[in-house]
């Protein structure tokens, strides 16, 4: 429920127009992968709920061309799933009137409709083939052409509440890449010479690596023979060790050297749906069911049976069709011959699936169509493991206990979050299409680059609100829908807005976001007016889902992932051994460049405490803070575009040259330390300096763009922050590059370079005061700098003419020359240093799937713990994991449990008209409860405490509790405000500490 992009960790995806794929895709997938899709021509048959939604995954995609194959009419019954019917389109082909709206996903992908007989002849123009809504004697026909003629062929089918899926990709098909993530290298310190020689890496992190992983060596020192050998099977011997080839004939090892896993193809062979009906291979979706997808098998085969006997599928909840449907799963079972017999069937669960399969749910679309659509991208790229062979979902836990019961959805109200498969889903699920309403909120505009990931969005839409877009658009899906969308951050400063009043009135909340801060945020919200919460988030192929019930499960807050392992300074400032180091040292470069001296000049200028506040700072900061001042308005501060030039070429000088020549005069290539070993080695890589030429002004980035070049994008950003013109005309450069003097550099002694960051922190920073006082004269008055036209830049990844990632990639790929290490281009340097989380439409359909089931659950009331369901799923593995929700744990006091869920209540308001004051406040505790408040807080203010002062503690206990709080916050209480929240510390009768729940303090 708040803002932060209309995503479920949605980030940067724009339509290149060299290559026509989204750039959030290619960042899972990478540019050979999407090379291959774009190739690949995909059929698609079927056009109801989960057609449409496999269709609009692989659009967005990126694939050659998709053609939509139909036979069938709109009928009334399909507007609960497909989402681009209208009612005005009923009993028009579905193909034909989804065409029109899915072409306009993406520009790139050319979407045909065809409405003819699936015929040989027709099928042979694809690469890929996917079936839904079909028989199946056509899923036996089309497989067997398709295996024999090396068509990828994938089924898909939903049914109520349950969804299947088949995957045969052919006898021989090579997988590339088995789990999409980054290869993994290490710094090594030993290597042996043995039958089977074994490599020590350094232990500064684990190597990660597995037995039967391969790897390839480089710049090992002595034993040459492994730089650039040929890709070596490795065994594991511990988590810094591991064995390789015979290396008794090699060269001694001397010192050094980086081992990098290799991606090795993998050859698997898929059957044919014949031969895979008889002898299936099931993936398994959730180890609590181990036995389901066996009994579905023979279930969904007796469906197609009773399809083809009554031309129609079995009644909702109808007992004789669901006798019926058990009659000819036995007769199916009874007929099997190989592995899919079942010992026993459940006839429970076949009625289930007789009672519910006629229905079309838009949440079991979601997942079984992301899935589906991924399977698709797996087999036109062989990035991705494929699912072998076939994958059976159910979501029976759905079910209300009373389990006739029908379903509305119509009074509830909920807050969310723009996240556009959310709202899809919402409108195909008819929320909030009574009494109820749906608050979207999002405070973001659409972007171009918003458009291949947010399927609600268009081009024409670019600059428009994203929320009140999102709302109009889900509206043409179901008019009934009540939905409003707001423009807020959630969060501390909109309380005003997103008041008691309005939070009580809620029935849920769910998140779409992109940080944990926001995420914790409304995790406190909804624990604190006991609103449930679904929490869910994408990384690439990565998703998970988190549902949160009061007095039932544990919050969002309650377990965290560890916090991201930060570059320690010592390593950025000097010793870099890996692109992630020189890149974030080219972001820490733009912002000292030139967004921090900027707003600080600008502070000096408009502040009258900025002086004051500066000289209060600890350390040596105050010098630093006023000497960059001083160079922003005086030293450095440019007069015209040449001087931009003068400054750029400068300090690229003493960036690039002078400051490693420092360097390696205090540390010399051959210094040894004081145990004797070499100064550069291990993670210290031995740098050198680099000569400038002006015939070689761009080539630290794509050779393409001239303005990718760090002097250009360098003095065009200098000149941006002091609002000077600017300029990319080479000649011009080359020569006034040529004109500037670059003063003499010679190394000195005495200066220090810290080693580590432990050094660092206990060098002692004397403050020069003379040079303190000299700055504070020689700064320029305030009125005087206010002629100044200073503008702070703020970093911008996605502007492709702002010369902001142009700087980022020159700066970091000459560092990265300075330290000899393989620089990155452009498109892996943006997902680094713009910390792009990479988001595709194929987990975002599926995750958003789950958390629909989840919300179907809570509608119901669901009370059971074991009714709701946690879930992991790894796309690319494929892997999913499913659990029950954490319950919430307990505490006690006396013999009173209590969890997170549980607080005080106390009415601050008597029965007299007065507040209580604090002496009553803590009385009543002591009555009560029989409990001691030893302190007393409220947010970050302390109101009362056993060691308080006597006169303090005088003064305040007869005061009103309001009046304390106001007075010690020195805030005024909002007239939104309902009621306060009181943390204790306290101790019980035995004088024994005790934790005990917060107080809610109700003043109106």
């Amino acid at each position: 429920a708040t803002q932060a992009g209309s995503r479920l960790n949605d980030t940067v995806t724009r339509q290149d127009s060299e290559g026509g794929f989204s750039h959030s895709i290619s960042y899972v997938l990478g540019h050979d992968a999407m090379k291959r899709m774009q190739s690949s021509n995909v059929l698609i048959s079927g056009l109801r709920g989960l057609g449409v939604e496999i269709a609009k995954n692989v659009i967005l995609g990126g694939v050659k061309s998709v053609t939509l194959h139909d036979q069938g009419v709109a009928e009334w019954y399909d507007l609960s799933s497909q989402f681009y019917l209208r009612e005005e389109d009923l009993g028009k082909n579905r193909a034909e009137v989804s065409q029109l709206r899915l072409a306009e996903l993406n520009s790139y992908v050319p979407v045909t409709s065809f409405t003819g007989a699936l015929t040989n002849e027709s099928l042979t123009k694809f690469q890929v083939v996917v079936l839904t809504n079909s028989s199946l004697d056509e899923q036996m026909r089309v497989s067997d052409f398709c295996h024999s003629n090396g068509i990828k062929l994938i089924v898909a089918d939903t049914r109520g509440l349950f969804g299947q899926l088949f995957c045969d990709f052919g006898e021989e098909m090579t997988v590339f890449d088995i789990n999409g993530e980054q290869p993994l290298s290490a710094m090594i310190s030993m290597i042996t010479k043995d039958s089977a020689g074994v490599v020590t890496c350094l232990d500064e992190a684990r190597h990660g690596f597995e037995s039967g992983d391969f790897v390839t060596f480089k710049e090992v020192q002595g034993m040459t023979e492994l730089n650039g050998c040929d890709p070596i099977e490795i065994k594991t011997l511990g988590p810094y060790t591991f064995s390789i080839c015979n290396t008794s004939s090699f060269s001694d090892y001397v010192r050094g050297g980086i081992v990098t896993q290799v991606k090795m193809p993998k050859t698997v062979a898929f059957k044919s749906l014949s031969s895979s009906m008889a002898e299936p291979e099931f993936m398994l979706t959730d180890f609590a069911k181990f036995d389901r997808p066996g009994q579905l098998h023979v279930g969904f085969q007796a469906l197609h049976a009773f399809e083809k006997k009554h031309s129609r599928l079995p009644k909702p909840w109808s007992q004789s069709d669901a006798d019926e449907l058990v009659t000819l799963a036995e007769e199916v079972n009874a007929a099997q011959s190989g592995s899919a017999k079942q010992e026993q069937l459940d006839q429970a669960i076949i009625k289930k699936l007789s009672c519910v399969a006629a229905g079309d749910l838009a949440p079991i679309n979601a997942f079984i169509g992301g899935l589906a659509a991924q399977e698709v991208m797996k087999a036109c790229t062989g990035k991705f493991m494929p699912i072998m062979q076939w994958l059976y979902f159910d979501a029976l836990e759905c079910l209300s206990d009373a389990e006739d019961a029908i379903l509305t959805e119509e009074e509830n109200n909920l807050f969310i979050s723009i996240g556009c498969e959310l709202l899809k889903n919402f409108a195909m699920m008819g929320l909030a299409s009574g009494e109820g309403e749906v608050i979207v909120t999002d405070m973001d505009t659409i972007e171009k680059s918003n458009l291949n990931r947010q399927f609600l969005f268009r081009p024409w839409d670019v600059t428009k609100m994203k929320s009140e877009t999102a709302a109009a658009a889900v509206k043409q899906m179901n008019p009934s829908i009540r939905i409003t969308g707001h423009q807020n951050r959630v969060g501390p400063d909109t309380e005003k807005i997103y008041d008691d009043d309005f939070f009580e009135s809620l029935d849920g909340v769910t998140n779409a976001l992109d940080n944990v801060d926001a995420r914790m945020y409304m995790d406190r919200r909804c624990v604190y007016y006991c609103k449930p919460l679904l929490e869910s988030g994408t990384l690439g192929t990565k998703g998970n889902v988190q549902v949160v019930i009061p007095f039932l499960t544990e919050s969002y807050s309650s377990s965290q992932d560890p916090p991201e392992k930060s570059i320690p300074i010592c390593t950025l400032k000097n010793f870099p051994n890996a692109i992630e180091h020189t890149l974030q040292w080219a972001r820490d470069e733009f912002e000292g460049l030139f967004k921090q001296p900027a707003e600080n000049a600008l502070q000096y200028m408009t502040d009258p405490k900025f002086m004051e506040r500066t000289l209060k700072l600890p350390g040596a900061q105050p010098l630093e803070v006023l000497e960059a001042v001083y160079k922003s308005l005086v030293t450095d501060y440019p007069h015209s575009w040449e001087d931009c030039v003068v400054w750029a070429r400068n300090h690229w000088q003493c960036q690039y040259n002078n400051n490693i020549r420092q360097l390696l005069h205090n540390f010399p290539p051959d210094q040894l330390t004081s145990s004797g070993a070499p100064f550069w080695s291990g993670p210290k890589r031995c740098p050198h300096p680099l000569e400038f030429s002006t015939n070689n002004v761009s080539i630290h980035c794509e050779k393409t763009q001239i303005k990718d070049c760090f002097e250009i994008s360098s003095a065009n950003l200098f000149a941006q922050s002091y609002g000077l013109p600017c300029s990319t005309e080479r000649s011009d450069l080359t020569k006034l590059l040529q004109d500037v003097k670059v003063p003499e550099f010679t190394p000195k002694s005495g200066v220090k370079i810290h080693v580590s960051d432990q050094e660092l922190q206990s060098a002692n920073a004397s403050i020069d005061d003379s040079r303190l006082e000299e700055l504070k004269t020689r700064l320029p008055s305030a009125e005087a700098a206010s002629q100044f036209k200073l503008c702070p830049i703020e970093f911008e990844k996605d502007d492709e003419t702002n010369f902001h990632m142009d700087f980022i990639v020159a700066a970091s790929n000459l560092r990265a020359e300075n330290y000899d290490i393989p620089p990155a281009d452009r498109h892996k340097s943006k997902l680094i240093a713009g910390k792009i989380i990479p988001a595709i439409a194929t987990t975002t359909a599926a995750v958003v799937g789950l958390v629909c089931l989840e919300l179907l659950k809570i509608v119901q009331g669901h009370k059971k713990l074991e009714s709701y369901k946690n879930g992991f799923m790894n796309l690319a593995l494929p892997f999913f994991a499913f659990s029950e929700p954490i319950a919430a744990p307990k505490h006690k006091y006396y013999e009173i449990d209590w969890t997170l869920w549980d607080r005080f209540e106390v009415k601050g308001i008597q029965p007299n008209g007065e507040e209580m004051t604090l002496r009553q406040f803590l009385d009543y505790f002591k009555n009560e409860h029989k409990l001691e408040i030893t302190m007393l807080s409220q947010g970050v203010s302390m109101l009362y405490s056993f060691f308080m002062p006597a006169a303090k503690l005088k003064e305040r206990l007869d005061l009103p509790m309001t009046e304390i709080v106001t007075k010690v916050s020195k805030k005024k209480l909002g007239k939104h405000v309902k009621a306060l929240v009181f943390e204790l510390c306290c101790n019980d009768e035995t004088e024994e500490d005790v934790e005990v729940p917060y107080v809610r303090y109700t003043i109106r």
